[in-house]
């Protein structure tokens, strides 16, 4: 098992598409980048934040996920080079799952999952929702993710 800790990596933000080129790869992500290649399946774990993904998480992704390394040509709409992965994104927030996956359609989640994963070859991908995780007691939801661990989904 590898784990990448965002919090602990330098992520700068892409601010143009001459960026996005797979020789500009920052070096602080190179292995950021060969854990995604290791690693048959990933779970990425996330706080909602403003009803999205956290922007450090978005930025990693835009990272790693270059021209070269997650398409085989330069452009998104060619052939996705990370198939045979697969993944879990849970997601955890404040709210009741039930009114982010019913009231909010679960929008994170679905882009991540659609736009992000499953564009650059990531199938399947599974989900799980952790509300109202200030109120509800912390052994509970840890035990979910455990078991989920446990079970390799």
């Amino acid at each position: 098992m590898r784990i990448i800790r965002l919090a602990d990596l330098d992520v700068p933000v892409l601010r143009s598409p001459d960026e996005w080129t797979y020789d500009k790869l920052p070096p602080q992500l190179t292995d950021a980048q060969n854990t995604l290649k290791w690693a048959d399946h990933l779970v990425i774990v996330y706080p909602l934040w403003l009803g999205d993904v956290p922007a450090c998480l978005k930025a990693i992704l835009e990272q790693v996920a270059r021209p070269g390394f997650a398409f085989t040509g330069s452009h998104p709409l060619h052939p996705a080079a990370l198939k045979g992965k697969s993944a879990r994104a849970i997601v955890m927030m404040g709210m009741p799952w039930l009114v982010y996956r019913w009231f909010f359609f679960k929008h994170s989640l679905t882009s991540l999952k659609r736009n992000i994963l499953e564009l650059v070859g990531i199938k399947p991908v599974r989900e799980t929702i952790i509300g109202s995780v200030e109120t509800t007691d912390r052994t509970r939801w840890l035990g979910t993710v455990r078991a989920l661990g446990q079970q390799a989904r």
